[in-house]
């Protein structure tokens, strides 16, 4: 492997159709992907699924990797993470939690971070359902479905320019939301 791994370069191949990028982003990431997907399962074939449908979502560019958002491979877990959880509700069961901490994961989607690990995302879920049910149902589509603006625009058949500003003024709730739960969890602990 390279010594210096260029996901900018690799990921605007792959866009093009690349195999031999998408073989190298594989071969560079494929190992903490389906890790992360094992560990949310608990069992190996769901998560060489997972890892596949991550890798699919990938190359059939259903969502977009913006390299000033964060690095790739905290996208790609993100992913991963949420591609599993759907495979769980599909297998109606629910992920082990974990107390230890998945620093990518709350990096990529840029809150501040907490000590409690997976249950953070529960916490998540919980803010989320605060917010207006419009801003709601967007977050849900476009953050654990992993559905682009314009897919989520084409499902519920609300403009591209509405989805876009829904769901960065739920994003902006949702940060105002998460921030005040982790003020109020380090003063009363």
């Amino acid at each position: 492997m390279q010594s210096q791994f260029d996901d900018v370069q690799f990921m605007r191949r792959i866009a093009a159709h690349d195999q031999q990028a998408f073989r190298a982003i594989y071969q560079q990431y494929g190992k903490a992907i389906y890790s992360l997907a094992y560990r949310i399962l608990q069992n190996a074939a769901l998560a060489e699924e997972v890892t596949q449908d991550t890798f699919l979502k990938v190359w059939r560019q259903k969502a977009l990797w913006d390299p000033n958002k964060g690095n790739l491979k905290n996208w790609l877990l993100t992913i991963t993470h949420f591609t599993a959880i759907d495979r769980l509700r599909q297998e109606r069961r629910q992920p082990t939690l974990h107390p230890d901490p998945i620093e990518d994961i709350e990096e990529a989607i840029s809150l501040p971070r907490a000590e409690t690990g997976w249950q953070d995302g529960i916490a998540l879920r919980l803010l989320v359902n605060q917010l207006p049910a419009e801003q709601a149902s967007l977050i849900e589509l476009a953050f654990f479905r992993g559905m682009s603006h314009s897919e989520i625009a084409d499902e519920t058949d609300i403009p591209l320019g509405t989805v876009k500003t829904r769901l960065r003024t739920g994003l902006q709730h949702l940060r105002e939301l998460w921030l005040e739960s982790v003020k109020q969890t380090s003063t009363h602990p």
